[in-house]
């Protein structure tokens, strides 16, 4: 399997899928469950997008500067700070690293 046949069948399934959706009656999607479970999955797959961009490189985990970077972003979420300040910490604590030579 080819890299285009591999976008276009997950694309065709995200299709069919949001299809589906609409084919549901309503009442099924108003219950807890299905809330819950489609809020859940969308934390899963952004924490999972998130680990990926983080320690991914190629085909191997690699640790470097992103990592403390993340961690420093995670930090001043925990203290509420506004989005553009935890932005621009974790980009000065990975550009500091990288001037450092701590991680490439």
């Amino acid at each position: 399997m080819t890299l285009w046949t591999a976008v276009l069948l997950a694309s065709v399934i995200c299709v069919a899928l949001k299809a589906t959706g609409y084919l549901l009656p309503a009442h099924w999607l108003d219950r807890p469950r299905p809330a819950r479970i489609a809020d859940l999955l969308t934390v899963a797959l952004l924490s999972a997008l998130v680990v990926v961009q983080t320690l991914g490189a190629g085909q191997s985990i690699v640790v470097d500067a992103r990592l403390p970077a993340v961690g420093v972003a995670a930090l001043l979420l925990w203290l509420r700070a506004p989005f553009l300040v935890v932005v621009v910490g974790a980009a000065v604590t990975a550009a500091l690293l990288r001037l450092w030579g701590w991680a490439t």
